[in-house]
């Protein structure tokens, strides 16, 4: 009986559990009233905003039970460029005409439980008609659970499967319906589709991204759905799907493109829907299909009719109005030519190239635009022209290094770049083989970006290049494959690799095999870190290695990105490291990775600081000799922005010269980065050969060392021929794209082709087409950066974040030469003598011109229609130039003439302006295009989160300031060219102050020369003679027996006078109190740390009062006798000196700067050189070539011992009216070498001073940030003085005078070693001693 009940029970519940599997029911039409809605813009109402909607009627019926019908009734597209919410969708009419055929084609797809299977279409359907009913089928997607209410799983869409959360609300009421939430996080997908271009290089740092997004991505679905008997009928349902991207901070204002999509439903109707007498084709499942939008540019849109005729018309378009200056639409131009040319079949590009091949500049154009097509044609078209003898090397190398970096990568392209490696054509030429070696090796690189899963067969040519390499011991080839390995960066080259690492196998290998093969390990590290670190650690710590490889393995092994324990296992090894240049190298490497901060840096930067406690801080005084790394970093999290650059410089201590310089600079930018270059130089075949000269002798000094080092280079004959003596790379964005071999055979045979006959040969025959005249006209495109994204919406249009940058450069150059004296015929027999007495007058016009574009987009991006918002630079600049140059030998005159020249109306045009913009196939000429930011900003900024605040509802409007304009103007004075900047600004910032509001908006810059109100200016002349007739004698100034000379001997006497007293003072007064020495002795030393730690501020100042003494052999000998001499002497020389030495010997040399107006006396100035020999002097008069003009400059230094110099500048009327001496001189402070540093002052400009005491008041702050201790003192008013001085050869004290302060710091920590002894002599050694300890063993 129980067993009855519970019968009954269960099936009564069962009858009332609804069915929640969406049904159609069959032999009817479920009619339902779709409309679809992409908008892109940012949220703020009042901008301007682009997208486009798609309005329709949609049929439903069942064909059997899992397959069903779908068609549109009445289509209807509509474009929006207009000011949100204000302007009214424009119905394309045109657009929908011409696609009604393929909208109203039904289309089958399978149906089962909710979810959407195969879908099916005629060939007569596009891809993009397509997406469209995916995007309604995408809304029919449900999976709906029986059991359980709230849930999440991984469901298919058309934008992939991403994780979906469910949320079913039913109502108690039988029959009532019910409301399904679901919602989707679009960057947690598990396969999601999207295309990227020109990102393969970069790297999506998680770090970055982890508190602060640049890009989020979001859909929710809103269902009510009636239940029924079978199932469950869906009458309403809304999408909204949001894409919110800014480059710096989503948090800090960003744009956004929402798609909404809202389906209702209408009625059950009797018409029937059949399918079209077609064969319906499998066309692929709900995802996304990607159309020809990868080959469309989002800038603009062109109708492609007969693309051979139109690359040949923008190709004449180009050449033609880019001769004498480039036009400023050529960058946009460019762009539509590398579009055409991805729709060119290969016959089309080579009936192209037949027809213009013989044409030199048509020539060049192509081959520029070629590469930036970047598909396997090109590719395939460049192998069969260069096969053919058609190209040649250079110009095969120039288009091919492009073309492998921008083509898309696939398996048909590596392939056909595999058979250039391997073809035998290229194999015989080193430099050609090279480059597709690199290239093909990054190609694999981004083939496996596109494809993570891609097949290790893939690099199965180059494996077996480096067996068959290593087997046969063939050592540049083996450091070339290891170099194309390390561009592919692929795990399975990590064992081959390994084989070549340091070893018992790899023993007779050269050390840089051993050094290549470590770099070749950077990119492997990137994407598997824990398979790379163990080996680059295990090499770090084998003391029986190289000391080049264990810091090559420790770059690696930073780069990888090391745990706290692979840090602090390396940090205690160190601990008994002898290797002091491996301990330098990787101390500083770890200490300065401590102040790293950028974000994916962070956890080595952790892991760093706790090294560093760990290692003793005597290390920092190690000399910059050592090997050493260095490592800076900048990174601003708001913005999302940063850059880093990186140092390494690995030494060898037998040589002079460094055996690795390496430098890397690295940029972050939305929450990617990328190796932006690297540059690297090894010397390892000269350090190899070095050694084997006595410059390896540690016993001789530094400066013998350096000169033996010298000889040894230019013996350069004696060196081997079996190595390279030097190399150098470039890598750019983690490729290596360029290296070079510099060996013996190289040297010779660039000697013999500069000393050989064909240079003179070459040189007469360039004087003879100077002398005729030449003109030359050339023109440069460059593709500077393609940056895409594209991502399916829920509408089923495509959406695309992009960032276009395109230039191009003209010069055109016109030279013709005059020679009065003719070269010899034969003008290898030509002497010095001949060369002399020749007068060359040379006449050249240039004009440079530069046009850049550069576009970032954000919008829909299709064949038929584009709808986005857009960021365009534009800059145009012109550089026209007329010179005359002449160079008389003989006479010792060499001139140059600036001739008036033909000035464009603005010779720089900068603007930047955003804007919205829609456009389709059908229409291009009816392109709407509104600013971003209007002029006249009146609407309520509120965005749609602020409507729905009740605290918002009372805001004022916000209007818009008005633009900034403004003008700036200045005239040269002389030249009568007057210079005009105009500036116009207009931004959005007053909506919110975000840097993304102050960028968008309208921004433009123009400047201007021309002719200013005054006499016409003919020519400027720039004239240096040199030689007794120079001219130059002509400038005066005021002597010995004018009071002004009076007044400077009488100044210098009581100098010399003064520094008699102190030296006399300080000899007695250390001769008297012994004990006192001792104790600023030590103050000085500080030779223990507990003595610096005890010392008094008296004791400091103490040391400050120490006497600044010159050089003595003897130091304990007192100085006055001497000084006595030396003052009496110096007097004398002074006395000699005051004349001015135009007087008694013409100037040096004469330099002219003139203006020759039409018709009037030339104005400028002149500056003459004077050098008195005997009295070690040297004068620089600067005075203006008007008579009536006084003003001069004057520069006036003497040499007074080999341990002083003195220079005084002066300017003014006659160089009175403001005067400034500088001393300079070396000596002895206490008891250790010092240098001081002096400069006074009479008079100076009010605007000088103003600005010195408000530069003063932040002296302290700055000083006590820097270590210094800061005294109030009362030294001389206008005189400031620095003090250095060495205690140790690695450490400085500094002393500052100011008139009101003090400056001091003791034992500052140098970044090298300074050989200098108490006595001013060089160090003997070069080995790091202490100066402490060097002190005793003399004393």
């Amino acid at each position: 009986m129980r067993a009855v009940v519970l019968a009954l029970t269960v099936a009564l519940v069962a009858s009332q559990q609804i069915n929640l599997e969406p049904k159609f029911a069959p032999d009817k039409t479920y009619v339902y009233k779709y409309e679809g809605l992409l908008l892109g813009g940012l949220p703020q109402e009042g901008l301007a905003r682009a997208g486009i909607k798609v309005t329709s009627k949609v049929q439903l019926r069942a064909m059997t039970e899992n397959t069903f019908l779908m068609k549109l009734k009445d289509p209807l597209i509509h474009e929006y460029a207009g000011i949100w919410p204000n302007d009214p969708f424009v119905p394309a009419a045109k657009l929908t005409s011409a696609l009604a055929t393929q909208l109203q084609i039904p289309i089958k797809f399978e149906y089962t439980n909710g979810v959407v299977g195969k879908v099916f279409a005629p060939a007569g359907v596009s891809p993009t008609i397509m997406n469209l009913y995916r995007g309604i089928l995408n809304i029919f997607q449900l999976n709906l659970k029986k059991t359980q209410n709230i849930y999440e799983l991984q469901e298919a869409g058309v934008q992939g499967v991403c994780r979906t959360h469910y949320v079913i609300s039913e109502s108690p009421k039988p029959n009532s319906p019910i409301t399904v939430t679901k919602s989707k996080d679009l960057s947690l997908c598990q396969n999601r589709i999207m295309k990227d271009i020109g990102l393969a290089y970069t790297e999506k740092s998680a770090e970055c991204t982890e508190r602060v997004k640049s890009l989020i991505e979001t859909a929710t679905y809103n269902y009510i759905v009636k239940p029924s008997s079978t199932g469950v009928l869906i009458t309403e349902a809304k999408v909204q799907e949001v894409h919110q991207f800014s480059p710096f901070n989503e948090i800090h204002g960003a744009a956004m493109m929402e798609a909404k999509q809202t389906l209702t439903f209408v009625e059950i109707g009797k018409s029937p829907v059949d399918p079209i007498k077609a064969d319906y084709m499998a066309r692929g499942s709900l995802q996304y299909e990607f159309a020809t939008e990868i080959l469309q540019t989002p800038i603009q849109l062109l109708k492609i009719s007969d693309a051979p005729a139109q690359i040949i018309a923008i190709l004449k378009h180009l050449v033609e109005n880019n001769v004498n200056m480039v036009s400023d639409d050529a960058p946009l131009k460019f762009l539509q030519l590398s579009q055409l040319l991805r729709r060119a079949t290969l016959e089309n590009i080579k009936t192209i190239w037949a027809q213009f091949k013989d044409k030199p500049v048509y020539r060049r154009w192509l081959l520029d635009a070629l590469p930036s097509a970047g598909t396997p044609v090109i590719i395939r078209f460049i192998r069969e022209k260069f096969l053919a003898d058609e190209l040649t090397v250079p110009e095969f190398i120039q288009v091919l290094v492009v073309a492998l970096q921008m083509v898309t990568a696939d398996v048909d392209t590596i392939q056909l770049t595999a058979s250039l490696v391997m073809h035998k054509k290229i194999s015989t030429i080193p430099a050609l083989r090279e480059v597709v070696m690199l290239g093909y090796g990054s190609m694999i690189a981004k083939y496996c970006v596109a494809v993570p899963t891609c097949s290790a067969d893939l690099l199965r040519p180059i494996h077996e290049i480096a067996a068959e390499a290593t087997s046969k011991n063939n050592i540049p080839e083996i450091s070339l494959v290891l170099k194309v390995l390390g561009n592919a960066g692929h795990p399975a080259s990590l064992k081959p690799i390994m084989k070549l690492l340091p070893g018992l196998k790899t023993t007779s290998l050269p050390l840089r095999v051993h050094v290549d093969a470590i770099l070749a390990l950077r990119n492997i590290a990137k994407k598997e870190p824990r398979l790379v670190q163990p080996v680059v650690l295990q090499l770090v710590l084998d003391r029986s290695l190289h000391p080049e490889v264990r810091m090559v393995a420790c770059i690696v092994l930073f780069e990888a990105k090391p745990s706290v324990a692979l840090v602090s296992s390396l940090a205690g090894a160190l601990k008994t490291e002898t290797n002091m240049h491996v301990v330098s190298f990787a101390y500083s490497h770890i200490k300065s990775l401590t102040r790293m901060t950028a974000p994916d840096m962070a956890a080595v930067a952790g892991a760093a600081n706790v090294a560093i406690k760990l290692m003793s801080r005597k290390l920092d005084r190690l000399s910059f000799r050592f090997s050493r790394a260095l490592q800076l970093d900048f990174y601003h999290t708001p913005l999302m922005v940063g850059a880093a650059g990186s140092a390494y410089m690995i030494n060898d201590a037998a040589t002079i010269l460094p055996r690795v310089v390496v430098a890397k600079a690295r940029a972050y930018l939305a929450g990617a980065a990328a190796d932006v270059l690297e540059i690297g130089v090894r010397t390892d075949g000269i350090q190899a050969v070095l050694p084997k000269f006595p410059v390896g002798d540690e016993s001789v000094d530094h400066i013998t060392k350096i000169t033996r080092t010298l000889r040894a280079l230019i013996n350069w004959k004696d060196f081997p021929k079996t190595q390279p003596l030097a190399s150098a790379y470039i890598k750019l964005l983690g490729q290596e794209v360029a290296f070079v071999r510099i060996d013996k055979t190289i040297i010779e045979e660039a000697l013999q082709i500069v000393t050989g006959p064909k240079p003179r040969q070459l040189l007469k025959e360039a004087l003879e087409v100077l002398q005729e005249g030449i003109a030359l006209q050339y023109a440069k495109p460059l593709l500077v950066a393609e940056v895409r994204r594209i991502l399916p919406t829920a509408v089923g249009l495509p959406m695309e974040f992009s960032f276009y940058t395109a230039a191009v450069a003209a010069a055109s150059v016109k030279v013709k030469a005059t020679i009065k004296h003719p070269l010899p015929e034969e003008i290898e027999t030509m002497t010095l003598e001949q060369l002399k007495q020749t007068d060359v007058q040379l006449q050249a016009e240039a004009r440079a011109s530069i046009a850049l574009q550069t576009f970032a987009v954000m919008g829909v991006n299709t064949a038929l229609i584009q709808a986005a918002v857009m960021m365009r630079g534009k800059m145009h600049t012109i550089a026209p130039g007329k010179v005359a140059v002449r160079v008389d030998i003989l006479k010792g005159i060499y001139k140059v003439e600036a001739l008036p020249v033909e000035v464009p109306e603005h010779i720089a045009d900068v603007s930047f302006e955003t804007f919205a913009v829609v456009r389709n196939i059908e229409a291009p000429t009816a392109e709407r295009t509104v600013p971003l930011v209007p002029e006249v900003f009146g609407q309520n900024s509120q965005t749609p989160a602020d409507n729905w605040s009740s605290e918002n509802q009372d805001r004022v409007p916000l209007k818009a300031p008005a633009p900034f304009d403004k003008t700036l103007c200045f005239a040269v004075p002389y030249i009568e060219i007057k210079g005009c900047v105009k500036v116009h600004s207009h931004n959005a910032a007053f909506i919110r102050n975000y840097p993304l509001f102050y960028i968008i908006g309208k921004h433009s810059a123009r400047a201007t020369v021309a002719r200013a109100e005054g006499p016409t200016v003919e020519r400027l002349e720039l004239e240096v003679r040199c030689g007794p007739d120079d001219g130059g004698s002509q400038i005066s100034i005021i002597d010995e027996q004018t009071q002004e000379g009076k007044d400077f001997l009488f100044k210098l006497k009581k100098i010399l006078e003064a520094e008699d007293r102190n030296q006399t003072n300080s000899s007695e007064s250390k001769s008297s109190s012994s004990s006192s020495s001792s104790i600023s002795s030590q103050s000085l030393s500080g030779s223990s740390s507990s003595s610096a730690r005890s010392r008094s501020p008296t004791t400091e100042t103490a040391t400050i009062m120490e006497h600044f003494r010159k050089f003595r052999r003897n130091r304990h000998l007192p100085p006055h006798s001497a000084s006595k001499i030396d003052s009496s002497g110096s007097t004398e020389r002074i006395q000699r000196q005051v004349n001015f030495l135009g007087k008694e010997a013409p100037p040096l040399c004469t330099v002219f700067a003139r203006a020759v107006p039409a018709g009037q006396k030339p104005l400028g100035y002149q500056l003459g050189a004077y050098f008195d020999k005997s009295t070690a002097r040297v004068q620089l008069v600067a005075t203006s070539i008007d008579e009536n003009d006084n003003q001069k400059i004057c520069i006036d230094s003497v040499l007074r011992s080999k341990h002083k110099v003195t220079t005084k500048f002066a300017w003014g009327p006659e160089c009175r009216q403001y005067a400034v001496t500088a001393k300079a001189e070396a000596g002895v402070l206490g008891e250790f070498p010092a240098v001081r540093l002096e400069l006074e002052w009479d008079r100076l400009p009010v605007t000088v001073t103003t600005y010195a005491k408000k530069m003063s008041k932040h002296i302290p702050m700055v000083a006590c940030e820097a270590g210094f201790r800061l005294e109030s003192a009362k030294n001389k008013a206008k005189e400031i003085e620095l003090t250095a001085a060495l205690p140790t050869q690695t450490s400085m004290n500094v002393f500052v005078k100011f008139p009101e302060m003090t400056l001091s710091r003791m034992r500052m920590p140098l970044p090298f070693g300074v050989p200098i002894n108490p006595d001013g002599s060089l160090s003997i050694r070069i080995d790091d001693i202490s100066w402490d300890k060097k002190h005793t063993e003399e004393e």
